[in-house]
């Protein structure tokens, strides 16, 4: 089995479902879900968004799995501007490395925890930014929010 077709264990299904709960208790609405081709990112959308309220559109894109961060920030320059909150299921180090590349501002608490957990399965972060997503680029974010399992 590739590791494009590798499955979650069931840690990462009892992690996925819960972070789609703590992911819908921050409020944000998902306009849309990113997620990527591989196995475990589907199967760990299925189980988060099923804690939604409601089920955003979603795109599976190739480009996210195994991407760098400057591959995941042209993903994300794509995106139409009608679109206000996009979520991106993909993998390790790229999704962490994005994070980190965006957020030029976040609170002490969220940047500690972030630095002391790193980036586990299903783990997630919530950045914003002001503008088009065509000005998504390093620095130009906020994190406002962490959440990794056993935090």
């Amino acid at each position: 089995m590739t590791d494009h077709e590798r499955p979650l264990a069931d840690r990462g299904r009892m992690d996925a479902a819960e972070a789609g709960r703590r992911l819908a208790d921050t409020g944000v609405p998902i306009d849309q879900a990113l997620c990527s081709t591989s196995a475990r990112t589907r199967e760990t959308w299925k189980l988060a968004v099923q804690e939604f309220p409601h089920r955003p559109k979603t795109v599976y894109e190739e480009r996210i799995y195994d991407a760098s961060p400057g591959e995941l920030i042209a993903v994300l320059n794509e995106t139409p501007d009608d679109l206000r909150n996009v979520l991106v299921i993909g993998h390790n180090p790229g999704m962490e490395a994005l994070t980190e590349i965006l957020a030029g501002s976040a609170e002490d608490e969220v940047r500690e925890r972030i630095n002391r957990r790193g980036f586990p399965t299903a783990a997630f972060a919530v950045l914003t930014f002001t503008g088009s997503w065509k000005d998504v680029e390093p620095g130009r974010a906020a994190l406002v929010d962490y959440w990794a399992p056993t935090d």
